[in-house]
């Protein structure tokens, strides 16, 4: 078993003042990480990851009870990407721009996506998978820590 340490910090300078901060989270008790670079095609659909009560279902196919950090990353210099989020029946998106990545805590009751502007805060729904689909033909970081 292990700890995983994760830090975010955000640094600029306005007016002469340092703003930001540093926000640090150790998670414990890390027994697997999953961590991948996968070059993704222009224009194409690539399933990254899949999540179920078990995780020899196939080969990209995670324990989603286990889970505790999951972060994609776009490592393209330039060009943006398209990253679904994948819920048993629905889903929401992010566009990643160059470098930038997204973050979520686990993969059980953990996303809630809705057709309108008015947050139900309702019930959390559990990760079927997460899909990317670029532009351009680029480099794409997945990496997740379990228990």
């Amino acid at each position: 078993m292990a700890d995983l340490t994760t830090t975010i910090s955000e640094s600029v300078v306005l007016n002469g003042s340092v703003r930001g901060g540093i926000n640090t989270v150790t998670t414990t008790g890390i027994n697997n990480a999953y961590e991948r670079i996968v070059t993704c095609s222009a224009d194409q659909t690539t399933h990254l990851a899949t999540f179920n009560s078990n995780s020899f279902g196939s080969a990209v196919q995670l324990d989603k009870e286990d889970v505790r950090y999951i972060r994609v990353t776009n490592l393209d210099p330039t060009n943006t990407l398209e990253l679904a989020v994948i819920g048993a029946s629905t889903l929401y998106q992010v566009l990643l721009k160059a470098g930038q990545s997204h973050i979520l805590c686990a993969a059980i009751y953990v996303m809630l996506a809705e057709a309108d502007t008015s947050p139900s805060f309702g019930a959390m729904a559990d990760l079927a998978s997460i899909q990317v689909k670029p532009a351009a033909t680029l480099d794409v970081e997945i990496f997740v820590a379990s228990v």
